[in-house]
This record gives structure tokens, C-alpha cells and sequence, in this order.
């Protein structure tokens, strides 16, 4: 069950967020505070870096985002995604960060992953105090109080969930966090049509045919899907999987990392599914 919803609340709530030193105004539409917020002086020069395979203005409008939007995005590891979509919907619309529950049983990497995300929180309140930080629990999923959401987004997540045996779990959690005719969008990493689903879990790399098939299973529709995060460079078929790839280069021989770096990263899919 969620565990708690907590808000962080810091001094003085501000009607514009800055962004190189320059303010952008409630009123500006949706592409514009994008484009501010994922160039912003809040983020890392390398974090910037990525905006060239993760395509987050192309990839956040084609699902539909709205500044007045109530918006989930489901395990938002180091905030990547998070310190375009908090500065976005922090004054008109909300914005829940949902991520493992932590306790007595929680692996260490959870506890880092969490303290990581607390810290970049806290770092910057005048960015991130409406941050809703949802804790849930990977056995009963409860990411928003139910039917209250617009939009859920993950992002390069579903094979974890399917090597855990729990992604049917995950979606269900979606619909239910969901109003009726709520946006999911999911990018994932990208397997060739066919791959077995054990080299699919040892891969990393997911078909879209097990992804929509799990979407409809919970009670979605796929109605778009689009190329924005292809990569027609990456064979998929590498010794260790998508995490040889940037930004990980995992156990790559230093005579290959030229090579890796420039495939980029990986092949991705982008399906934009409604409740119905």
C-alpha cells in the first residue's frame, strides 16, 4: 500500500521558475517551458548532454503535457526527467514523484537511490517544493490517490518490472491512479520483434508487442506511436546488454568505448496508451 504522500514545502513559493538566470512566466505555453526547464541553470552540463537522445520536448508533447496537468512519473531514479517536469507543472499544475517504499527490508541501492532524491529535492526549493513524493510498495503499487491523475509517464522501466515478474502489477497500478481517458506514456528500450522474453529480461531491451500487450492487459489503449527516441545506430545485440551503452558504457573494454559512445543510447520505443 503508499506508504505516505509527502510534500516538500520550502520558503517562498515563487510565480516563475528561473532558468539561466531569466524568468519564465506562468503563461508561456507548454513547448517554451520545456525548452526552458531542460536547458535550465538547475541542471548538470551532463544531464544536458543527453537532451540529444532523450528528445524530452519532441517526447513530453507528443504525449499531450500540460502545465495544469496532475502527472506522475513512476520511478524517477537520479531525476533526470524530474527537473524538466517539477519546474513545468509547479505552478498550475502537480507533479508525484513515485518511488520504492523504503523500511527495514529495502536494498541499499533503494536507500541511496531515495537519500539521492531527497537531497536534489531539498537542493532547490524554488523548484522543487511542490514536489509530491509518493513512496509505494512494489507488491501493492498505490502511485496517486485513485483516478486522480492525467497523465503517468515512465521512462526505460518496464524491464525491470518484467525481469521481477511484476510489470501486470505496475500497469494495473497505472489505470487505477488514472481518471478515465488519462494519458500513459511509457519509453522503453527496444528489443527486435521476436526476441524471446528471456533475452528480452537479460537484455534490457523489450519488445512493443509484450509492452502494448501488457498496457492492454491492465486496461489501456495504445492511439499513437512515434519514432522520436529511435536510434537506427544501435544493433541491440550487445555482450551485455542495453547497459553497455551510454550513459552506462557497464564492463565495456576501453579499446570499444569510442564505438559505444558513438551508437549513443539506446533504441527506444514511445507508445502513448489512454485508460479507457
Amino acid at each position: 500500500m503508499l506508504s505516505k504522500f509527502i510534500r516538500f514545502a520550502g520558503m517562498g513559493l515563487l510565480s516563475v521558475f528561473m532558468c539561466s538566470g531569466t524568468g519564465v512566466a506562468i503563461g508561456a505555453d507548454t513547448a517554451t517551458l520545456i525548452d526552458a526547464a531542460m536547458n535550465g541553470a538547475h541542471r548538470s552540463d551532463t544531464y544536458k548532454a543527453r537532451n540529444q537522445y532523450r528528445h524530452p520536448e519532441e517526447t513530453l508533447l507528443f504525449f499531450g503535457l500540460k502545465p495544469d496537468m496532475t502527472v506522475v512519473e513512476i520511478t524517477p531514479g537520479g531525476g533526470w526527467y524530474l527537473e524538466i517536469l517539477a519546474p513545468v507543472l509547479r505552478d498550475r499544475g502537480t507533479y508525484y514523484a513515485a518511488t520504492y517504499l523504503i523500511d527495514a527490508n529495502s536494498f541499499e541501492f533503494f536507500r541511496r537511490m531515495d537519500a539521492n532524491l531527497r537531497a536534489k529535492l531539498a537542493s532547490a526549493p524554488e523548484i522543487y517544493d511542490r514536489v509530491e513524493l509518493v513512496h509505494f510498495d512494489s507488491k501493492a503499487p498505490v502511485f496517486a490517490p485513485p483516478g486522480s491523475a492525467d497523465m503517468v509517464l515512465t521512462f526505460r522501466n518496464v524491464h525491470n518490472w518484467a525481469k521481477g515478474g511484476r510489470a501486470e502489477l505496475m500497469f494495473r497500478g497505472f489505470a487505477e491512479a488514472l481518471k478515465p481517458g488519462g494519458v500513459l506514456g511509457v519509453v522503453e528500450h527496444r528489443a527486435r520483434p521476436g526476441t524471446s522474453f528471456e533475452k528480452q529480461v537479460a537484455s534490457g531491451y523489450m519488445t512493443e508487442e509484450y509492452v502494448i500487450e501488457t498496457a492492454r492487459k491492465a486496461g489501456f489503449r495504445l492511439v499513437a506511436r512515434s519514432e522520436i527516441n529511435a536510434n537506427a545506430k544501435d544493433t541491440t545485440d550487445h555482450p551485455g546488454g542495453v547497459w553497455n551503452l551510454p550513459p552506462n558504457l557497464r564492463d565495456v573494454p576501453e579499446a570499444d568505448m569510442a564505438k559505444m559512445r558513438a551508437i549513443g543510447e539506446s533504441d527506444r520505443m514511445t507508445l502513448k496508451f489512454v485508460r479507457d
